[in-house]
C-alpha cells in the first residue's frame, strides 16, 4: 500500500487523491527518552514525501501528528525516576548503600537468567558486570574508612538503573500522583521538537497529545462497544478481533495478514503493564481501555478508573480531527502489525466503513554499521550525537540517496556518499556563480546565440527533468533523482570546461540549470531557502536575498588585489609576502566564511560560513588520517609477511614437519610424515605433497645457509 507504486499505477494513484486536500495523519513519538537516529529515519523520510507532494505536486496537505504521552514505557520510566530522586534525598551510610545494591543486584541477576531476548539479556549482563567491578575494586583498595563518599558516588553511578528497577518493584505501587507521569513526557516532547527543528523537519499543522484527548477516546470506545466489536472485562475494554474478522465487510490484519496470531508482536503492542489474567475472550484481542492498577495514572470512565490502550489513541485522535476517513497514514515499518492493523480495525468498527485510510506509508528501518541499533551493542546514536558529527543537510542527503521504504545503514562509509554528493553540488554552485558573477541578466548581452553545444545541453536538461519527474511519480524515488542531478551537473561541468571564459558562454542557461537543482533540493528540504542559488550560508541566513550580490564586489576586489600582490612577489622572490597572501587565504578569510581557490589563471571566491568550512576541513583531515592509517597497516602487513617469509627460510627441512603432531604421528629419517595422527599410512597424494614441500624448503634453506656463510 505504497503511495505511487509504479508508473503504470500513476494515474490510478493520483485519481484516488486528486482534486481535494489531503488529510495526513502521522504516528509521532512515545516521549520517554531522547530521540535517536531510528526516529530520524522515519521523520525525515516522511518529511521528504510530504514536501514533494506539497511543494512539487502542489497538493494541499493538512498534516496531523500525535504525541504519545500516556504509555507503559512512560509510566515505568517516570515512576523509576521519581522513586530514585526520592531515594537520593535520604542520607545513608556506606554499609546500607551496599546492602541495597546487593538486593538490587540479586533482582537483576534473576531477570537476566529469566530473560529470553538476546539484547536485553546482554544489557543485564553489562549492568551486573559494571556493579560487580565497582564493588570488587573497592574491596581491594579498602583503607579502613567506613564511609567513603567518593566510593558511594561511584557505586550510585554504576548501579543507578539497577536501583531504579529494584525501587520500582518494591515501591512502584505507592506512586499515585498523575503529575509525576506528566512531567517526563513534557520534557522529552520539548527535546523532540528541538531535534526535529535541527533536522529541518517541517512542524505539523496539528499536534495531538493523548492526555488531551481522553474524553474523545472514551467516546470512541463507547461507539465501538455499541457497534458490537468491544467488550468490558474487569474494568478494561477489549476489541473482539474474531467477531470483527468474521464480518462480511471486514477482515483483521489487512496490512500484514501473516502476522495474525503473532503472540510476541501482540504482547509488545499491549505493553509491559498489561494484565496477566485471563480477561480476553480471544488471545488476539487487544486493549482499548486498561484498568489502572496502583502506581499507574488513571482517568474516570464508564468502566472504572483507567487509561487508554496504545492503539486506540491514533484512531480516536485522527477521527476527532479528520472524521471517518484519512488519505495518508505514516509511520515506521515496525508499526504495520499490530499497531496500524489494530487502528484499521478500530476505525472501521467505529465508523462502520471498510476503507478508513487510502494509503499507508511505512519508512524502512535504520541500522548502524550493518547492525540493528541497540544500547547493549553500544551503537545507540541519538539525533544530537549524530548532529555533532554531520550536518542535518548531510544526513538528509544520505536518506535521499536511499529508497524511503528500504532498510538504511547509517555508517561512516554510507555518509561518505552523502558528503561526496554535497561537495559535488557545492562546487557546481560555486562555479556557476563565479562564471556568471559579471553577467547582467536584465541586459540583452546576457542572451547569447545558441550554438550546437547549447542545444545539446538544453536537450540534456529537458531529458533529465523528464526522468526526475517520472521518478518522483514512482513512489517518490529519490535515489534516481539524486543520480540524475549528478548526471546533469556532470554534463553542465563538461560544457563549462569546454567554454571556459569564452565570450559566448551562455550564462542564462547555466543560471537556469543551477536554479532548477536548487529548487529540487529545496523541495527535498536539503536547502532551507532558495532565495539564492545553491546552499545558503548560515553566516548570511536571515539577511536580505541580495546580501551575497552586495558583498561579492568587495571580495572580488580583495581577490584581484591579492592576485596582483602575489604576482609581484613571485617576480621579486618576496617569500614573506607570498606567505602573508597564503595566510589571508588559509587562515584569515575562512574565519569570516570566505574561501579563495587559486586556479591556474584566476582566483575563485566562494562565500559560505565558518562552521561549514571548519567542519569540512575536519572531515577531510579525518579521511586523510584514515587513509594514512590504512596505508601504514598495509605496509606493516607487507613487512610482517616479508619477515615471516625470511624466518621460514631458516627452518631445517628435517625439522619442518616434526612439530605438526596434530597432523602426523610418525616420520622417516628425513622428517617427512609417514603416518597421520590416527596412525594410518599417508595416501600417495598426501605423501607426494609433503615431499614437494620438503624439496622447496630444502632449496630455500640451502640458500639461507649460503647467505650466512657469505656474511650477508
Amino acid at each position: 500500500m505504497y503511495l505511487f507504486n509504479s508508473l503504470t499505477r500513476q494515474k490510478e494513484a493520483f485519481k484516488a487523491i486528486d482534486g481535494k486536500a489531503l488529510k495526513w495523519y502521522s504516528c509521532g513519538p512515545t516521549v520517554y527518552d531522547e530521540s535517536h537516529m531510528g526516529h530520524a529515519r522515519c521523520y525525515i523520510s516522511t518529511d521528504i514525501i510530504r514536501r514533494v507532494l506539497q511543494d512539487y505536486f502542489k497538493f494541499d496537505i493538512t498534516f496531523c501528528m500525535n504525541i504519545t504521552d500516556i504509555d507503559d514505557k512512560i509510566i515505568i520510566r517516570a515512576r523509576k525516576r521519581h522513586l530514585y530522586d526520592e531515594y537520593l534525598k535520604r542520607p545513608r551510610d556506606e554499609k546500607s548503600l551496599i546492602d541495597d545494591v546487593k538486593e538490587a543486584y540479586a533482582l537483576i541477576e534473576r531477570k537476566q537468567q529469566e530473560e529470553h531476548d538476546k539484547d536485553k539479556k546482554e544489557m543485564y549482563a553489562k549492568m551486573l558486570a559494571r556493579v560487580r567491578q565497582t564493588l570488587e575494586e573497592h574491596e581491594k583498595s579498602k583503607n579502613g574508612n567506613g564511609d567513603d563518599e567518593a566510593f558511594k558516588s561511584e557505586l550510585l553511578s554504576s548501579a543507578s538503573e539497577m536501583i531504579m528497577t529494584w525501587l520500582d518493584k518494591n515501591h512502584g505501587k505507592e506512586v499515585n500522583d498523575n503529575s509525576i507521569f506528566a512531567d517526563l513526557p513534557r520534557h522529552f516532547e520539548a527535546e523532540f521538537h528541538k531535534d526535529m527543528a535541527a533536522l529541518n523537519i517541517m512542524p505539523p499543522n496539528i499536534l495531538t497529545r493523548v492526555s488531551e484527548y481522553v474524553p474523545e477516546i472514551i467516546d470512541f470506545i463507547k461507539k465501538i462497544i455499541s457497534n458490537g466489536f468491544g467488550y468490558e472485562s474487569n474494568g478494561s475494554v477489549y476489541f473482539d478481533t474474531v467477531k470483527f474478522d468474521r464480518c462480511e465487510n471486514h477482515y483483521y490484519a489487512k496490512l500484514l495478514p501473516e502476522a495474525f496470531g503473532d503472540s510476541k508482536a501482540l504482547a509488545e503492542g499491549e505493553g509491559e503493564l498489561s494484565s496477566e489474567g485471563q480477561e480476553k475472550q480471544n488471545v488476539t484481542d487487544f486493549a482499548l481501555w486498561k484498568s489502572s492498577k496502583p502506581g499507574e495514572p488513571a482517568w474516570d470512565s464508564p468502566w472504572g478508573k483507567g487509561r487508554p490502550g496504545w492503539h486506540i489513541e491514533c484512531s480516536a485522535m485522527a477521527g476527532a480531527i479528520f472524521g471517518a476517513q484519512i488519505d495518508i497514514h505514516s509511520g515506521g515499518q515496525d508499526l504495520k502489525f499490530p499497531h496500524h492493523d489494530n487502528e484499521i480495525a478500530q476505525s472501521e468498527a467505529h465508523f462502520e466503513n471498510n476503507n478508513w485510510c487510502n494509503f499507508f506509508l511505512h519508512s524502512g528501518h535504520l541500522h548502524i554499521q550493518g547492525c540493528k541499533m541497540s544500547k547493549s551493542l553500544k551503537n545507540f546514536i541519538t539525533i544530537k550525537q549524530a548532529l555533532q558529527k554531520y550536518t542535518s543537510r548531510q544526513i538528509r542527503i544520505l536518506f535521499l540517496l536511499h529508497t524511503w521504504k528500504d532498510t538504511l545503514d547509517f555508517s561512516d562509509q554510507a555518509m561518505d556518499a552523502a558528503l561526496s554528493f554535497e561537495k559535488t553540488c557545492k562546487e557546481f554552485f560555486y562555479k556557476v556563480k563565479d562564471f556568471s558573477r559579471d553577467a547582467k541578466f536584465e541586459q540583452p548581452s546576457a542572451f547569447t546565440k545558441f550554438t550546437q553545444a547549447e542545444i545539446e545541453l538544453i536537450n540534456a536538461f529537458k531529458e533529465k527533468k523528464l526522468i526526475i519527474h517520472k521518478a518522483l511519480c514512482d513512489s517518490v524515488n529519490t535515489p534516481v533523482v539524486m543520480r540524475e542531478i549528478l548526471n546533469l551537473i556532470s554534463t553542465t561541468n563538461n560544457y563549462m570546461s569546454a567554454y571556459y571564459n569564452a565570450k559566448h558562454y551562455n550564462h542564462v542557461l547555466m543560471r537556469d540549470i543551477g536554479t532548477y537543482i536548487t529548487n529540487l533540493l529545496t523541495v527535498f528540504g536539503a536547502i532551507e531557502s532558495n532565495e539564492q542559488m545553491g546552499f545558503s550560508s548560515s553566516a548570511i541566513s536571515g539577511e536580505s536575498a541580495n546580501f551575497e550580490e552586495k558583498l561579492m564586489p568587495y571580495l572580488t576586489a580583495l581577490s584581484k588585489f591579492r592576485d596582483e600582490l602575489r604576482n609581484e612577489a613571485k617576480l621579486n622572490k618576496q617569500t614573506s609576502i607570498l606567505n602573508l597572501c597564503d595566510k589571508l587565504r588559509d587562515v584569515v578569510l575562512p574565519e569570516l566564511g570566505v574561501l579563495m581557490e587559486d586556479l591556474g589563471d584566476r582566483t575563485v571566491v566562494k562565500l559560505c560560513d565558518r562552521d561549514t568550512i571548519f567542519r569540512e576541513r575536519e572531515q577531510k583531515q579525518k579521511m586523510a588520517e584514515l587513509k594514512k592509517a590504512e596505508e601504514l597497516k598495509k605496509k606493516k602487513e607487507l613487512e610482517d609477511a616479508k619477515k615471516e617469509k625470511e624466518a621460514k627460510k631458516s627452518i631445517n627441512p628435517k625439522e619442518m614437519f616434526l612439530k605438526e603432531t596434530d597432523k602426523y604421528s610418525k616420520f622417516d629419517e628425513n622428517g617427512i610424515p609417514v603416518l597421520d595422527v590416527e596412525g594410518k599410512e599417508l595416501s600417495k597424494s598426501a605423501r607426494k605433497k609433503c615431499e614437494k614441500i620438503y624439496e622447496q624448503q630444502t632449496k630455500v634453506y640451502n640458500e639461507y645457509k649460503q647467505k650466512l656463510m657469505n656474511g650477508n
